[in-house]
Order: structure tokens, then sequence, then C-alpha cells
């Protein structure tokens, strides 16, 4: 796997606002279960990454509305 990966998928995913929402709404309600969907799509779209990684590039990210996922959804990520 590679660290490299996790902006990739995250860009991905954030380019499709319905997968967007759902994993939000799936990630106040079971932040771990939204972990696991995301390093899913990872595999399934060849990009693969460990939840350690999202968590990191997560955290790293530096835009307003991923900090403001993040406090909402923090309690399993």
């Amino acid at each position: 796997m590679s660290a490299g990966n996790a902006p990739s998928l995250y860009e991905r995913i954030r380019s499709d606002q319905q997968l967007t929402q759902e994993l939000f709404r799936q990630a106040l309600q079971d932040p771990s279960g939204a972990l696991t969907r995301i390093c899913s799509l990872g595999s399934e779209w060849g990009l693969p990454v460990s939840r350690d990684e999202v968590k990191a590039h997560l955290q790293a990210i530096d835009d307003p509305e991923t900090k403001q996922w993040l406090l909402k959804a923090r309690g399993g990520l």
C-alpha cells in the first residue's frame, strides 16, 4: 500500500457529491464503518489505503469542510 494513494482517493471521493454525502452521513452514525468503506472503495478503485493512511491524510488536510467533518465524526476515526 502506498501513502500516496490517500490524496488521490480523497479527491476521487470528494468529486462525487452523492458519495461524499453518503460517507458523511455514515460517519456521523458509524465512524469506524465509514473508514472501512473508504478503504474498501480504495481497493475497488485500485487505490489501496490502510485505515491509518486515511486518518493521517484527513488530519493533514487544511480545508474548513474537511475539518468540520472530522470534528463531527472523530469518535471512530
